[in-house]
């Protein structure tokens, strides 16, 4: 029985760190190029880079984070034996509520980014000046995202950042998100191994021998 535990375990943590890693890389990547608009370093050197951005959970939280757990999902899955297969369950429950957090602030953040829009170069009625001219205004009407007419027309430095960070933002919110509910996944199953664990272990005990 436990045996049986154990083989279903190992090929759903297999799956869920294959999974986990590539999204991993893709938001650490989406990250990545988000700090460097049009491929030009010197919008970051010069803070001209969207908050957001700047605040890396593409890195941290859904990246190195993610891919630690991954990394120890996948050592979990080789564990033989009643104590260490508990022992393991209780380890991966405490990454995937770690990879849980990290990701989903990750996702909450990339929405949010998506919502205000990026900082850029605009002009109003002072001159060219640095700002978030798209967020959310009670005056206008729904948003940017729905009026895609706005998007080459208000920012004018950097060329194309409309366009770059909302397909950036939503690749990481959705690569995120799917973390989010990968580890929410495991989470419960984690619960499941600790709470089933028990019987696991006494249906593999041996029964005394015949004399």
């Amino acid at each position: 029985m436990l045996t049986l535990c154990q083989m279903c375990v190992s090929r759903c943590l297999r799956c869920v760190s294959v999974c986990l890693v590539a999204t991993a890389m893709v938001c650490m990547l989406s990250n990545v190029l988000l700090l460097l608009p049009n491929l030009k370093i010197h919008f970051l050197l010069e803070g001209h880079v969207t908050r957001e951005a700047t605040w890396a959970t593409g890195l941290w939280g859904s990246g190195f984070l993610v891919l630690f757990a991954a990394r120890a999902f996948l050592q979990s899955s080789e564990t033989r034996g009643c104590c260490a297969f508990r022992r393991q369950m209780f380890s991966r429950l405490l990454f995937s509520c770690v990879c849980l957090f990290s990701a989903g602030f990750c996702c909450l953040v990339s929405l949010t980014a998506l919502s205000q829009g990026p900082l850029c170069l605009y002009s109003d009625s002072s001159g060219p000046t640095w700002g978030v001219p798209l967020k959310p205004n009670p005056d206008r009407d729904a948003g940017y995202l729905y009026n895609m007419s706005v998007w080459s027309s208000v920012c004018e430095q950097p060329a194309g950042v409309v366009q770059w960070n909302v397909v950036l933002f939503s690749v990481m919110g959705g690569a995120s998100g799917l973390q989010t509910v990968l580890c929410g996944a495991n989470v419960f199953n984690s619960l499941l191994g600790l709470v089933l664990g028990q019987g696991c272990c006494h249906g593999n005990k041996v029964g005394p021998a015949a004399v």
